[in-house]
C-alpha cells in the first residue's frame, strides 16, 4: 500500500532499538524522511546504518538528545525547527513495588514519559495547524488501562499520555492535523527479550518456555499468546502518520494483542 508520505519529515524519538526503530524504519520504507533519536552517538550512527542498508526511500539522519530533559528538547528543536509527523515512542519503565518507588523515581518517569512529548508536540503543533497538516502520535501502553501493581508509576505516564494526546487533539478542529494514541502490548523489544532471556536462563529453560508461562500467569487476556513483533506494531502507527487516515483523530488505538478485555 502507497500511504503517500512522500516529502513528510518525521522524528522519531527513542528509535533506535525496538518499536521506536522499527517505526522508523517503515516511514522511512514509505518514503518519509526519518529523523532517529537516541542518546549515544554509538546507537544512532549504528541505528542510521541499519535502516540505510535495508533499502530505505526516504532520507534518514540522526540526532543525539536527551528527549527526556529540556536542554534534550531544545536541541532538536533548533536543529529542526519543522515536522510534518512527530512520534512521541520514548520511554523507560522498571518493575518495582510502589512502597519502594521513591519520589526521584516518579518525577524521572514523568519527566522522560510523559514531559518529552509535551515538550515536542508544544513546539510543532502550532507550525503543523498554521500549514494544515500533521500528525502526533503517542506511543502509549495497555497498562494505560490495566494500570500494572508491579511498575504503577509507568502506568501512571502511560494514562498521562492518553489524557494529553486526546486533549491536543480537541485544538486540531476543522485541520488536517490529527493527535492519536497507540497502546502497544507486550512487544519483543530489545529490554524485553534481554529479560526473557535473563529468565530462561535462571530458571535453565527456554525463551519460548518462558514466553508462553508469561502469558499463561501474567498476561492470560492475550488472545496473540506471544510477543508481538516490534514491526506490527509500527504498521498500525505509520498508517495512522498517513494521509489515509485523515478520518482517525484523538483516538487511542490498539496494538495490544487483545490483552485489554474491553471494547472501546
Amino acid at each position: 500500500m502507497n500511504l503517500h508520505l512522500n516529502g513528510k519529515t518525521a522524528l522519531v524519538t527513542g528509535s533506535t532499538a525496538g518499536i521506536g526503530f522499527a517505526i522508523a524504519q517503515t516511514l522511512g520504507n514509505e518514503g518519509a524522511s526519518v529523523i532517529v533519536n537516541g542518546r549515544t552517538d554509538k546507537r544512532v550512527d549504528a541505528a542510521v546504518r541499519r535502516i540505510h542498508s535495508s533499502g530505505v526511500q526516504g532520507k534518514v539522519q540522526g540526532i543525539v538528545a536527551d528527549l527526556g530533559t529540556a536542554d534534550g528538547a531544545r536541541l532538536v528543536i533548533e536543529r529542526f525547527p519543522q515536522l510534518d509527523i512527530l512520534v512521541n515512542n520514548l520511554g523507560i519503565y522498571e518493575p518495582k513495588p510502589f512502597e519502594q518507588i521513591s519520589d526521584e523515581d516518579w518525577q524521572r518517569f514523568f519527566e522522560v514519559n510523559v514531559l518529552s512529548g509535551v515538550r515536542l508536540s508544544r513546539k510543532y503543533l502550532p507550525g503543523m495547524k498554521e500549514r494544515n497538516w500533521g500528525r502526533i502520535v503517542f506511543i502509549s501502553s495497555e497498562s494505560a488501562v490495566q494500570i500494572p501493581s508491579e511498575m504503577i508509576h509507568y502506568g501512571m505516564t502511560k494514562t498521562a499520555q492518553l489524557a494529553i494526546s486526546r486533549g491536543l487533539a480537541e485544538t486540531t478542529e476543522g485541520t488536517n492535523v490529527t493527535v492519536n494514541t497507540v497502546l502497544a502490548g507486550p512487544t519483543a523489544s530489545e529490554g524485553v527479550s534481554d529479560f526473557v532471556r535473563r529468565l530462561a536462563q535462571d530458571q535453565k529453560t527456554d525463551m519460548a518456555a518462558v514466553e508462553k508461562e508469561m502469558f499463561r500467569s501474567v498476561r492470560p487476556t492475550s488472545l496473540l499468546k506471544r510477543f508481538a513483533r516490534p514491526e506490527e506494531v509500527a504498521a498500525l502507527v505509520v498508517f495512522v502518520c498517513s494521509p489515509l487516515s485523515s478520518a482517525t483523530d484523538g483516538a487511542a488505538l490498539r496494538a495490544d494483542g487483545g490483552v485489554v478485555r474491553s471494547i472501546l
